[in-house]
């Protein structure tokens, strides 16, 4: 599915991308949230409580992004809806697996940022107002920043947990 629908870049106003950018937090906050309530569920607390801090991060990176908006342009209406946006920066519904260990979590963090630097990456030249082509600018800046991040707490964490294989999780008909 194609991660934004029915925005037309070119077209796109400060306010427009601010209320984007939001959303695509919101988003990321949400899928969050999910995969800690599934992966609590499943008796793997401490994977559960790395998405807890997960949606923790992207809800600031919200109340950043709002207080920017507020700021700009008070209470005005938002034309963008989440009903626009899908996966831009949250991680896919099946990346989350029963048993999956924090190395597992780690590597669908960052898979997400990869994904959100590209959209903000790909998004970049159908930008022409100056204010929102460095407003996008940013945004991909920060999708580095945290990718960073995340690489460096891979580097910290085992390589694989010695008996992962044994608790896959693969798919099965319903």
């Amino acid at each position: 599915m194609t991660p934004v629908t029915g925005i037309d870049f070119e077209r796109l106003t400060l306010r427009d991308a601010l209320d984007l950018a939001i959303l695509i937090e919101e988003e990321a906050r949400d899928r969050y949230r999910e995969f800690s309530e599934q992966l609590a569920a499943h008796a793997t607390p401490e994977v559960a409580d790395f998405f807890t801090r997960m949606a923790r991060i992207e809800d600031r990176h919200r109340s950043e992004l709002l207080e920017r908006r507020q700021t700009l342009f008070g209470d005005a209406p938002s034309t963008v809806e989440r009903t626009q946006i899908f996966d831009v920066e949250a991680p896919g519904y099946e990346q989350a697996r029963a048993f999956m260990g924090v190395r597992e979590a780690l590597e669908t963090v960052l898979a997400s940022e990869i994904k959100a630097h590209a959209f903000f990456d790909e998004a970049l030249p159908r930008v022409k107002d100056p204010e929102l082509k460095a407003l996008f600018q940013e945004l991909r800046a920060e999708e580095v920043h945290h990718q960073a991040l995340v690489k460096s707490e891979l580097a910290r964490c085992p390589e694989k947990p010695d008996d992962g294989e044994a608790y896959a999780d693969d798919p099965v008909a319903q």
